[in-house]
C-alpha cells in the first residue's frame, strides 16, 4: 500500500545523474537560471509556486530551504524513517529520494497543507487529543501518511492503518495512540463521532478531569 522504504530500498538518488538523464532524454526539462539554477514550477499546498533551484537538490531541501516549508523533516535521508513523507500528485512520497528538477508541473502536499484554513485536520485534532506526538519529529511524516491511507480508505482497519504506517518510524509512542488517532479521525472523516482518549483526564474532557 505504500512506497518501499526501510532496509532494501533504494538507495538516494544522484540528483545530478537524473538531471543528466533528463537531458539525454524527451522528458521535459525545468528552464535554466542564472548561475547554474533552474527554473522550476509546481503547485505546493494547492498553490502556484516558480522559484530558483540548484539542480542537485531534492525535493526535500527545496521545500525546506527555498519554499521555507520546513515541517517536513530531515531525517536519515535514506528512505527508511519517513519523517520527509509528502504527497506527490496524491502519491505518498518520500522526499529524501525525489530529485526536485522532477517534480516541474507537479502537485506536493506538505503537512502544513492539511489544515483548511484556521481548522485542524482531524488527523491533527486527532493526533493532539490521542497524544499521539510526543516529540514531534516523526509526526509530520505520519500525519501525511495517515492522510493518504484516509484519502483511499476512510474505515481502514487497524491492520490497514498499520501496514500504510509501517515506513514511519517513530521512537516515542509504541505507535498505539497514533494508530487510535488514525482511526478517531477516520471515524470524523465518515461523519461518525470520534473515539474518546484513551486517557481523557490527561486533556481534560473526561469525567475524572478536574477544574483548574
Amino acid at each position: 500500500m505504500r512506497p518501499r522504504c526501510g532496509p532494501g530500498a533504494i538507495a538516494p538518488i544522484n540528483a545530478n545523474l537524473v538531471l543528466f538523464y533528463l537531458l539525454a532524454s524527451s522528458l521535459p526539462v525545468p528552464e535554466a537560471g542564472p548561475r547554474g539554477k533552474l527554473r522550476l514550477v509546481l503547485t505546493v499546498n494547492d498553490e502556484r509556486r516558480e522559484i530558483l533551484v540548484d539542480p542537485y537538490k531534492t525535493l526535500l531541501e527545496v521545500l525546506r530551504e527555498d519554499l521555507g516549508l520546513t515541517g517536513t523533516k530531515h531525517g536519515c535521508e535514506l528512505g527508511e524513517c519517513g519523517a520527509c513523507a509528502v504527497l506527490l500528485d496524491g502519491d505518498l512520497a518520500l522526499s529524501c529520494l525525489v530529485a526536485a528538477v522532477e517534480c516541474g508541473d507537479r502537485a506536493v502536499t506538505t503537512v502544513e497543507g492539511l489544515r483548511d484554513g484556521p481548522e485542524l485536520h482531524p488527523l491533527q485534532a486527532a493526533f493532539a487529543d490521542h497524544g499521539a506526538a510526543q516529540c514531534g519529529y516523526c509526526t509530520p511524516g505520519m500525519l501525511v501518511a495517515a492522510r493518504w491511507v484516509l484519502d483511499r480508505k476512510p474505515d481502514a482497519t487497524r491492520e490497514e492503518i498499520a501496514e500504510a504506517l509501517s515506513g514511519q518510524l517513530c521512537r516515542c509512542t509504541g505507535y498505539q495512540q497514533i494508530y487510535e488517532a488514525v482511526e478517531a479521525a477516520g471515524r470524523v472523516l465518515r461523519g461518525e463521532a470520534p473515539s474518546a482518549p484513551l486517557l481523557p483526564a490527561v486533556h481534560g474532557r473526561g469525567p475524572d478531569a478536574r477544574s483548574g
